[in-house]
């Protein structure tokens, strides 16, 4: 059977389970590739359920829902919604048909299937094959040649140090284009290994992994984990450091707890190891290990409210305080063994961003205020790490680079791309950097919603999709409308939808990014969260910005009618769970508790998670425990309709509490990929399905 063909402008290649168009690649299932090649095979005719079955699961029972899935695959692949059914037409009660046009891929006379480069796709002998098609390798660089062309016609991409040393991009080189997600992608010391984590979605496995890079041969160092973070090699690169974070067997001040982890290198290389456990916090937070020498690493500390930099002895297994601000927090920092300096990230003073450079004792160099440009927004959080330049630190806001100098500067390096990536890591000798970038997919599921008896994730219908992200879908009160987040246009914006055809509502510039969105009471506004700042919208489009001396980390609730809101702020640095009036900017602090979603019911009432995910509920005196919900928090957060919540909890259980009866009801389980329940009204629920999640490790080659 022909390995290749064309459905429209959309390359199907079974030999690689994928679907190609417009420099974009998507791995289906075989087994529904093989279903969008039986109605290929009789493009226009229509074929029965019963004969796709038949051709596709010979000698296997298969549901006729089995084949709908399969259907529903394709026709996301294919950009069709279901509705116009441009390409897979369902007949009723008779079957499907392919309406789109097929070209199957011609063999070359003078080559075989069998001796075709791993490389490139086989040319037809009729169409020449247009630059899309590529192999899996390529494709990861194909993403990038967009900004590629626009490094060529600018001839040079330039930091701007305070010396006339330049940097050139000169060329980009994926190095685990997977259809895994890999993230904290880091070099060896010796700069042949980069190790980075893999979370495979097929299996549901986390690992580390290495990658050779002149042979590129890939090693498993670990046995399954859990989350973990940023790994840091020993100066003579023989270990390597990193945080796991896992549940913690008896929670008392924190659900989580956090593990400073090692792992022989040299061991690992030769057959996956088990990581060594050196130190466990079961009452306060760590990350980002990086080691000062042989025997000292350098950690963040969260104790009480705030971060700290501390100096842990793998000596004498203990700790003492390194650095640490009193009227402010510390965000992010790195360490150049190079120089012997670390380059600190906190939040000061009038709530903006210092670079704090200091020894690696603890003695402080300098401190600046760091100056951003009209391109980032003021409350962004920045996490720069050490360039090959003199002076200079690099980091990313998303798909724009910035440099930062000692002295607090930041400059734009003028290398836009089509997704979102981390900041750089350099290599040792300085001629390279990696970077993580990739792509998040969500879609937006409505459930059917009143008197059944029983509901299943099944019954779910997709509402909003696109191959982005699309999240926080709310109902319009009183009216038709359903807002939410969406990057379908290339950046993440607010978009309205009647049910029939979305319109983008805001137009935030490149980099912005969203949180969370609410309508007001009447359905003539909406108050989002944008780079943690709060604008206000007309359905016309017409923002206004809300001035504000802090930052929000979350916006939970919004009260149009006495213009106030309930939101996580950061004061001082330190985050406070307040109530915002967004007439005057006065704040109101609630609770010293950590919350981390809260909402008001129908009847006023203050309902709020806390960082063990257990409901409260506010009181004359004091606020009141919702003992029912007690396993009941998860990260999918909850909503209210009425005076009755619904939450899915962590055995993705969706459940609802009458917060007047009492009355408690696991109402189903929900798939596992479903990450959210967004709102709920009269007959529907809306959940956040995450379908993809792929993120892959590319280097940055610099010309010399």
């Amino acid at each position: 059977m022909t390995q290749q063909y064309w459905v429209g402008e959309f390359f199907v290649d079974l030999s690689r389970n994928q679907i190609t168009v417009n420099q974009e690649v998507k791995t289906l299932a075989p087994k529904a590739l093989s279903v969008l090649t039986v109605l290929a095979q009789q493009q226009g005719q229509v074929i029965s359920q019963d004969a796709i079955l038949d051709a596709v699961w010979q000698d296997t029972i298969v549901s006729p829902n089995t084949l709908q899935r399969c259907i529903a695959q394709l026709r996301k692949a294919l950009g069709d919604d279901g509705k116009e059914q441009h390409f897979i037409k369902t007949h009723a009660k008779q079957g499907y048909s392919l309406e789109c046009d097929v070209r199957w891929q011609t063999q070359s006379p003078s080559a075989a299937p069998t001796q075709h480069s791993e490389d490139t796709h086989p040319e037809p002998s009729h169409t020449p094959a247009p630059a899309q098609i590529r192999s899996r390798s390529q494709f990861g660089f194909a993403l990038f040649a967009a900004a590629f062309f626009i490094v060529g016609l600018a001839a040079s991409v330039l930091f701007e140090p305070s010396s006339s040393e330049q940097l050139t991009i000169s060329e980009f080189r994926p190095l685990t284009a997977t259809d895994n997600r890999e993230v904290a992608g880091v070099y060896s010391p010796d700069g042949e290994y980069i190790v980075f984590h893999r979370f495979s979605t097929e299996l549901c496995r986390n690992s580390i992994w290495a990658k050779r890079i002149d042979t590129q041969q890939e090693f498993r160092l670990t046995n399954n984990l859990d989350i973990n973070g940023q790994h840091q090699f020993s100066p003579d690169g023989k270990t390597l450091a990193f945080v796991q974070t896992s549940t913690c067997v008896q929670p008392v001040t924190q659900k989580l707890c956090y593990h400073l982890m090692t792992l022989d290198f040299d061991k690992a290389l030769q057959t996956p190891q088990t990581p060594t456990r050196v130190l466990e916090c079961k009452n306060s937070q760590i990350r980002e290990p990086q080691w000062l020498d042989s025997e000292h690493i350098a950690l963040l500390q969260k104790t009480d409210e705030r971060w700290k930099l501390i100096r842990y002895s793998m000596i004498d297994n203990s700790s003492a305080p390194l650095y640490e601000v009193s009227d402010g927090d510390i965000i992010s920092y790195d360490y150049s063994r190079k120089d012997g300096l670390l380059a600190v990230i906190r939040l000061g003073e009038g709530e903006h961003y210092y670079l704090d450079m200091l020894r690696p004792d603890g003695e402080l160099v300098s401190s600046h205020r760091i100056h951003y440009p009209n391109t980032i927004a003021r409350f962004r959080p920045i996490y720069p790490n050490f360039s090959p330049y003199e002076n200079q630190l690099a980091f990313s806001t998303g798909r724009q680079l910035y440099t930062l100098t000692y002295q607090g500067q930041v400059s734009p390096v003028t290398l836009p791309v089509d997704e979102p990536m981390g900041s750089p890591v350099f290599h040792p000798s300085g001629s390279r950097m990696l970077v993580i970038k990739g792509q998040y997919d969500s879609d937006i599921l409505t459930m059917p919603f009143g008197n059944e008896a029983s509901l299943q994730t099944s019954q779910a219908t997709i509402l909003e999709r696109s191959t982005k992200e699309e999240s926080n879908a709310v109902f319009q009160p009183g009216g038709n409308l359903l807002a939410f987040n969406s990057a379908r246009s290339g950046q993440m914006q607010i978009w309205l939808s009647d049910g029939q055809v979305p319109r983008q509502l805001s137009n935030f510039p490149m980099d912005t990014f969203l949180y969370e969105t609410h309508w007001s009471a009447d359905g003539s506004e909406l108050l989002t969260n944008a780079d943690k700042a709060l604008v206000k919208f007309a359905l016309d489009g017409t923002a206004h910005a809300i001035a504000l001396a802090h930052p929000i980390e979350q916006l939970f609730y919004w009260d149009s009618h006495a213009q106030t809101a309930l939101a996580q702020l950061k004061i001082n640095g330190v985050l406070t769970f307040a109530e915002l009036n967004l007439t005057n900017s006065a704040i109101r602090v609630l609770n010293d508790r950590e919350v981390t979603w809260a909402l008001k019911t129908a009847d006023g009432s203050l309902v709020y998670t806390d960082h063990m995910d257990r409901f409260w509920r506010s009181g004359p005196v004091e606020d009141e425990l919702i003992e029912p919900l007690l396993d009941q928090g998860s990260e999918r957060r909850f909503t209210a309709y009425g005076n009755t919540l619904y939450g899915i909890n962590e055995n993705a259980q969706l459940w609802s509490y009458d917060l007047h009866s009492g009355d408690f009801e696991i109402i189903t389980t929900v798939d596992s990929e479903i990450i959210r329940i967004s709102a709920v009204n009269d007959d529907q629920i809306l959940l956040i399905k995450q379908l993809t999640s792929r993120k892959e490790v590319v280097e940055l080659l610099l010309a010399e």
